[in-house]
């Protein structure tokens, strides 16, 4: 498995206006293939806002960077200083702290 984190603040639209864009967009990430759940992140405080990606495999994760819809992240006028990091799961461990959904 394998963890995308994505960051970004928000620029031009306020937290309820983006609140409304995240229940608009939920279904298309919903139907990505090979994406096991996203948590979606708001750090109000700081002004920090973005997702937690877990993927069935790096090549699922490599699928969605090229798809349109990651793309659309960037490319967003409202959403601003946009970072992506990846990371594989150390699986064993995470399994015995619950960490993982049950996808196996």
């Amino acid at each position: 498995m394998h963890v995308l984190i994505v960051n970004f603040r928000l620029d031009g639209i306020d937290q309820a206006q983006y609140a409304k864009l995240c229940d608009d967009v939920a279904p298309a990430f919903a139907a990505v293939p090979g994406l096991v759940s996203k948590i979606w992140l708001k750090d109000a405080e700081r002004g920090i806002f973005g997702g937690v990606y877990l993927w069935e495999s790096r090549e699922a994760l490599e699928r969605y960077k090229g798809s349109d819809l990651f793309k659309s992240i960037g490319a967003h006028p409202n959403l601003v200083d946009v970072t992506a990091r990846e990371f594989e799961v150390l699986e064993s461990p995470t399994r015995v702290t619950n960490g993982l959904l049950a996808t196996t």
